[in-house]
């Protein structure tokens, strides 16, 4: 698509001007035409490739976050309940926003509503910053009138899924950052600190103890290989980069994940948290199921569990039905299954959902701390098996040279 600046005269005989993405000149004349205005000029903007730097660069000084996202929504919200109009809105989120990437996709947005664009219309075309479910719920809403209940649960489902974030972070920043330092304090030990009493027990004759002798041929190694290993290590890395940016690198990545002990339970529980949560908000706003399965393939950010839910979707075109083909399904626990039969028994599927996604939080949470308390533990054996290893090599020809001397 290609930005295109324009000017039009309008029923009435006004003249007015502005800016429209279309695949050439004649796909703007023909949505101008639609519209009922005249199209007088148009022609390639001079700003596009200096409005998709000043767009790359803002996203990189300044991204946008699920708080500005949400406060976003807040205030959107608030001057809906208002009886705002939804340029003033625009006009006044422009003028409030502080994070640059942002108010420059509000001003974007806000152009093309102007031009008669929707909601759903105008928001999709930002995917980086409102995923496929916040645009879903917007279209949903806007279909069936009832707009502002919808971006009440939509402000709901944001806070949640960044708390459910939180949580898996702050559970794995203290193993990674006990991590990073033991192999900084490994490195720093094995090149700088252990040569330096190897050279002084060679000199005094002393036999190397087996510790010693480890390290001094890793560090004869490291110190003739590391070009090597560097290159190995950043082609290496870019080499999985992109593969893991593949739909089958992502789905080879999350099946190793979920057979991980402990992470896999975190993970999987945090899935079905997002899943119900989400699956509840959609049946509220009145998407199809089918829809809606398409949506929760997209949000849940596991390659296995949105092939499973393609699988399911197949099924369901069939007319089985939804827990049916859930029961197939590898990852889907047995709780999620019959709740969610009964809930379509019952007629009552959105509220099992929440009472779904209400469990899951409670157990996502003790499987945070679960795996906290886990690694603890670990990381702590770990800590002392490297200090250990270095102690004995430096400790045991130290303690023959004391005898020797």
């Amino acid at each position: 698509m290609t930005l295109y600046s324009y000017s039009a005269l309008t029923e009435s005989g006004n003249k007015i001007t502005g800016q429209m993405e279309a695949d050439n000149v004649e796909g703007v004349s023909q949505s101008l035409a639609l519209k009922g205005y005249i199209p007088l000029d148009v022609r390639r903007s001079t700003r596009q490739r200096g409005d998709r730097l000043n767009a790359v660069m803002a996203g990189l000084l300044s991204p946008v976050g699920s708080r500005d996202v949400v406060l976003f929504t807040k205030q959107f919200k608030t001057m809906l309940v208002a009886g705002v109009p939804i340029i003033n809105i625009f006009q006044t989120l422009e003028n409030q926003t502080e994070n640059r990437q942002l108010r420059n996709a509000i001003i974007e947005m806000s152009r093309d509503i102007k031009e008669g664009a929707s909601l759903y219309d105008a928001f999709k075309k930002h995917p980086a910053i409102f995923s496929p479910l916040y645009c879903s719920m917007l279209k949903a809403g806007e279909s069936s009138g009832s707009l502002v209940d919808v971006v009440t649960r939509l402000i709901y489902i944001i806070e949640h899924e960044a708390k459910v974030k939180a949580d898996i972070r702050s559970a794995m920043f203290y193993p990674a950052i006990v991590v990073s330092f033991l192999g900084v304090a490994f490195v720093v030990l094995l090149m700088f600190v252990i040569p330096k009493f190897v050279t002084i027990f060679q000199r005094a004759g002393i036999d190397l103890p087996l510790p010693t002798r480890i390290c001094l041929v890793l560090y004869t190694f490291l110190s003739s290989a590391w070009p090597y290993l560097l290159v190995m290590a950043v082609a290496g890395g870019v080499l999985l980069v992109r593969y893991l940016k593949t739909e089958q690198g992502r789905f080879v990545r999350d099946t190793v994940l979920l057979k991980i002990p402990l992470i896999g339970d975190l993970v999987l529980k945090g899935a079905m948290s997002r899943f119900a949560s989400i699956f509840s908000i959609l049946q509220y706003s009145g998407v199809a199921v089918l829809e809606s399965m398409s949506i929760l393939g997209d949000t849940l950010g596991n390659a296995v569990i949105r092939r499973q839910l393609a699988n399911i979707s197949d099924r369901i075109r069939e007319g089985r039905g939804i827990s049916e083909p859930l029961r197939r399904a590898k990852y889907f626990p047995p709780m999620v299954i019959n709740m969610i039969a009964i809930g379509e028994e019952s007629g009552n599927l959105e509220d099992m959902l929440s009472q779904i996604s209400v469990h899951y939080d409670s157990e996502v949470e003790y499987a945070t701390k679960q795996l906290a308390d886990a690694l603890g533990p670990f990381l702590t054996v770990a800590l002392a098996v490297v200090v250990g290893f270095f102690a004995l090599a430096i400790f045991l020809p130290m303690w023959d040279l004391t005898k020797m001397v």
